[in-house]
């Protein structure tokens, strides 16, 4: 780092204008690299994928992956589905659905005269409609369909009573899902909030520098991305982690060496020497940071599936290049501006935080009341997160009123269930009799019913489509078992039956990512041990972080537990019912940021305390100190993002806010809970133990070894 950092200072110009150069172009194709990211969504080898694709290979994209509309009519009391009339007025809505969607797959009891579409006491009825899939849309949702079909039937009435469509694509429409700001203008307001935050905490213009090197490197990291995006496919998820993620860590490592150099040059260092003891301190501390966290997104490829691995290798390149930005492009800003900048110089660096070192003096002296604390309540959180069910999102959270939810009502009180707005849908071929199969599958305990139409909509080269309509939400227990039996039925029906549709590939889904995903735990463990053990000469010290960052995500996790699964707190604060699980993607995207974000801040103390303890051979002293340096660092940062999320949250999709839940609580237990109580406390009780780094694990990590004496009397651990 003092070799780097020397040619940098000796360069400045070529470093500004290499800076200044991909910056500007990386401004000008940030557009084109969100456009070239492409959502390929796959689960290779699995039954529901396999299944869904080749449903829409062979039936022109309609279902499969993707989910139906369901026009819903209850009929007035005396009228019945067996008059001559409603039936005719049944096959209008089928004929104006046609026309409005050409080449939709659609059935009803119109023109099927399946039970399966009717209510048991025969008075509310619905159409299921697989429009054509949208070119524009990348995850397989349709709005644009649930909008033109909604305008359609609007005013269309079934023996007198008011048609209402609904389905997923419906009630995301009037959730006003879509329709929230873009992600560079998510990325501007947090950026915005970073302002106000650093603005506290410099009392001076040197506020703008870490907000000037996350605009370069969130910038910088589009530009590569989209260079990546040629030779491989990129998900869209990407382009929120470069903008939530990015500023966050390029925040953050700008933050540490800039506090860094305040302090050099309070204690009397000038000029381009105070930078240069700022990054052979801090700097040194960003660069093992960086490292950590671009593991913890690498570590995504060991994932089996594609498109969760290049948010793995597209991620880890978040951090690298803010890293590099911080490396290079930083030490020349602060020896250029930054006396400039630092004015009016109203806070002072020179001794620690007073309120902090208080703090931290405090937790000393009552080191196992604060350990015994913080464990019981990360405890609490943790085994709340073992009742955490991945799944499909509760079909009740999304809308709270609407037609779509008029429609949604209509089905749950007529007995015929929120489930089948996402129908099971079995692929049969050779042999086997459609026909068979559907009687099979409404067989099953919790399905409503069964259909195997006839139309040539629903049969194509030797292949006929069924559904069978679940009554329970998928996202429940019900649900989830409903599934199995019906997937057991569909495979005791005939050899050449496979089940396909939304349900089916969301279990594949989750089957394959968390049933790999201690793996993935682990390869990460493994490797920021080591890094992290060659960063702090220490065996404990990279284990405690470790295991702390672990659970640092098992409570975030307890929190959407509580929050929305269980519904304590999601209806309060927005009004919307338990969501009974957890949508498949929110808790490993939790993991990804958490993990990273939440290691930047161990790294930031730890770095400190080691530099702390190598000069005073105390523990307590230590920490004391550390935690006086760096607690106001880390609390600032975290409180930066914690708004950044806590905005987040304030969008109209459900989604959007369990995700922003999660992560707003992920950051605010870290920084509190772990940095300032917890981390503190356990080190103080560890002792010299801490510090422990004997000669062959030094040997193999090519550092010196570190065999601290037996401490003074005073520390826990003596």
């Amino acid at each position: 780092m003092a070799s780097l950092t020397r040619w940098v200072l000796a360069h400045k110009r070529l470093v500004v204008i290499f800076w200044v150069a991909l910056t500007l172009v990386g401004m000008a194709s940030a557009g084109s690299a969100t456009k070239a990211l492409k959502q390929k969504f796959s689960v290779p080898g699995k039954e529901g994928w396999v299944t869904n694709q080749q449903i829409a290979h062979d039936f022109h994209g309609t279902g499969g992956n993707s989910a139906p509309l369901l026009p819903v009519v209850t009929l007035p009391a005396g009228a019945s589905l067996g008059s001559p009339m409603v039936r005719a007025e049944l096959q209008a809505v089928e004929a104006r659905l046609l026309q409005t969607l050409p080449g939709s797959r659609v059935a009803s009891y119109a023109t099927t005269g399946n039970p399966a579409f009717v209510s048991n006491d025969g008075r509310t009825t619905f159409v299921v409609a697989y429009p054509r899939p949208d070119p524009k849309q990348a995850f397989n949702d349709n709005p644009e369909a649930a909008k033109k079909a909604t305008k359609a039937l609007a005013g269309m009435t079934v023996a007198g009573a008011h048609v209402h469509v609904t389905g997923f694509d419906a009630l995301s429409v009037q959730s006003g899902g879509g329709n929230g700001p873009g992600v560079l203008l998510e990325a501007l307001l947090g950026g915005f909030g970073a302002l106000l935050v650093l603005g506290f905490v410099f009392a001076s213009f040197l506020a703008i520098v870490p907000i000037m090197m996350a605009i370069v490197s969130i910038l910088t990291t589009f530009l590569v991305v989209w260079g990546l995006t040629t030779v491989t496919e990129v998900s869209p998820i990407v382009q929120f982690l470069i903008a939530l993620i990015g500023l966050g860590v390029s925040i953050d490592y700008a933050l540490l060496v800039v506090v860094r150099w305040r302090e050099e040059r309070a204690h009397g260092l000038q000029g381009d020497a105070a930078v240069q003891r700022a990054m052979e301190t801090a700097g040194r501390a960003v660069v093992f940071s960086g490292t950590t966290v671009a593991i913890g997104l690498l570590a995504l490829i060991a994932l089996p599936l594609p498109f969760l691995r290049s948010v793995g290798y597209g991620g880890m390149l978040i951090p690298l290049i803010s890293v590099i930005v911080a490396s290079t492009l930083l030490p020349v800003v602060l020896s250029k501006l930054g006396s400039r900048l630092d004015w009016p110089h109203v806070r002072s660096d020179d001794k620690a935080s007073r309120s902090w070192t208080s703090w931290a003096q405090l937790i000393v002296r009552r080191r196992w009341v604060a350990a015994i604390g913080a464990a019981l309540v990360l405890a609490a959180l943790v085994i709340a997160a073992t009742s955490l069910q991945p799944g499909l999102p509760n079909v009740n959270t999304i809308a709270k009123q609407g037609d779509a939810r008029q429609g949604l009502l209509a089905l749950e009180r007529s007995g015929i269930g929120s489930g089948a707005l996402l129908p099971n849908e079995a692929l049969v071929e050779g042999s086997t009799s459609p026909q068979q199969v559907a009687r099979a599958l409404a067989a099953v305990s919790g399905v409503h019913g069964a259909v195997a139409p006839l139309s040539p909509q629903w049969r194509h080269a030797g292949a006929s489509i069924v559904d069978a309509f679940s009554s329970p939400d998928g996202s429940s227990t019900s649900g989830r078992n409903t599934l199995d039996r019906v997937r057991a039925a569909a495979h005791s029906a005939g050899p050449n039956v496979r089940l396909g549709g939304l349900g089916a590939q969301n279990e594949d889904f989750i089957n394959a990512v968390y049933g790999n995903f201690p793996l993935m735990i682990a390869l990460i463990a493994i490797i920021t041990f080591i890094l992290l053990a060659r960063a702090f000469r220490s065996l404990l010290l990279p284990l405690k972080a470790v295991v702390l960052n672990v659970i640092s995500v098992g409570a975030a996790w307890g929190v959407l537990d509580l929050v929305w699964q269980r519904g304590h707190g999601s209806n309060l604060i927005w009004g919307i019912p338990a969501t009974g699980s957890v949508t498949a993607w929110i808790p490993l995207m939790v993991f990804a940021f958490l993990f990273g974000l939440s290691m930047d801040y161990e790294v930031f103390i730890l770095a400190r305390m080691r530099e702390e303890y190598d000069a005073t051979g105390s523990t307590d002293s230590a920490v004391v100190r550390g935690i006086g340096r760096t607690g106001r660092l880390v609390t600032s940062a975290a409180l930066i993002l914690f708004l950044a999320f806590v905005s987040l949250a304030s969008g109209p999709q459900t989604e959007i806010k369990v995700l922003a839940t999660g992560l707003a609580a992920g950051i605010l237990l870290d920084a509190t809970v772990i940095r300032a109580l917890l981390v503190p406390a356990v080190i103080s009780l560890f002792g010299r133990w801490n510090w422990w780094l004997p000669q062959l694990p030094a040997r193999l990590l090519r550092v010196e070894p570190s065999l601290p004496p037996r401490s003074v009397a005073s520390e826990g651990s003596a």
